[in-house]
């Protein structure tokens, strides 16, 4: 028994050795002096990288936004896609020149050659773009007691605009009840995706509407005006169409059957029917009759 144990103990022994003496990965240490970062599109604007724990380290950059993830700096070199406007400088990047599509997070990424130290940051940078002018959809007429969804948007600006609505001029505020103006009104609001939905739609919500988009940076930008108009379901209206269309489908009927029972479609064939010609085959002839028709033409 003793002499079957023992090999199974040295192996466990040697098996715990190695794993004591592999290298182990470590995580150096990474960081930044300003992890958000804003900035005016067309300004320059240095991204800072401070490591330390690091022999021999190897900095990379990499860009990441809504379209996905693209690498800025690869081998100590800057990647084709940013080499017209960013510069590597020790391990920060900077950039000459920043536009809208420059929005998004920033890695730093630090690494020994050997792979077994790594470290990272991340820096989110904002290029401040002031908005445009809204484009507002409003429903010009609406039912009363049904819904209706007034829309206001603009993609330009950057960060993304908050969206506030007026009513006659008068601003609409986010609960109906803190203004008196707007009491009888049942609405919701969005300012950040500047939806403005009734429902349901009264009588008071008749009127001329607009928004404005803004987002801190440069002037409100305001939409047009669109009046939307809330007005009673005119059911005599429906009812007098529905009336009016059942007389005109009974005329067409009644005219049907007068044309029929009057024989008007039958005339109608009589006139239109071709004459049939009528073919005999010609019936085979004897050979004593052939004789005689050429003798009597001689």
């Amino acid at each position: 028994m003793g002499s079957e144990t023992r090999p199974g103990r040295t192996q466990w022994l040697l098996f715990t050795l190695v794993i004591l003496c592999s290298p182990a990965l470590g995580r150096g240490n990474v960081h930044t002096s300003s992890p958000k970062v804003d900035v005016a599109e067309n300004k320059s604007v240095m991204l800072y990288c401070s490591y330390s724990g690091f022999t021999s380290p190897r900095v990379e950059w990499k860009f990441t936004n809504r379209t996905g993830t693209t690498l800025v700096c690869h081998d100590s070199k800057i990647t084709a896609s940013f080499e017209d406007r960013v510069k590597l400088s020790d391990s920060n990047i900077y950039f000459n020149s920043v536009t809208r599509r420059d929005n998004g997070t920033y890695t730093c990424m630090v690494t020994d050659p050997s792979g077994n130290t790594y470290g990272e940051v991340n820096i989110y940078l904002t290029v401040l773009v002031p908005p445009s002018k809204p484009t507002v959809s409003v429903p010009t007429s609406a039912t009363i007691g049904s819904r209706a969804v007034l829309i206001c948007s603009e993609t330009d600006g950057s960060p993304p605009s908050k969206y506030s609505w007026y009513k006659d001029g008068v601003q609409i505020p986010l609960e109906p009840k803190s203004n008196r103006a707007f009491s009888n009104s049942s609405y919701t609001l969005n300012e950040q995706t500047g939806e403005l939905i009734f429902d349901p739609v009264t009588a008071a919500d008749t009127g001329d509407y607009f928004c404005l988009a803004q987002n801190g940076q440069g002037s409100p930008m305001k939409s047009e005006i669109v009046r939307m108009e809330a007005a009673e379901l005119n059911v005599g209206g429906i009812v007098a169409a529905v009336l009016v269309t059942l007389i005109l489908l009974g005329l067409l009927i009644f005219g049907v059957w007068f044309a029929y029972s009057r024989g008007y479609f039958d005339k109608a064939k009589k006139g239109t029917s071709s004459k049939k010609v009528i073919y005999n085959q010609p019936t085979t002839r004897s050979e004593g009759d052939f004789k005689q028709t050429s003798s009597f033409l001689v």
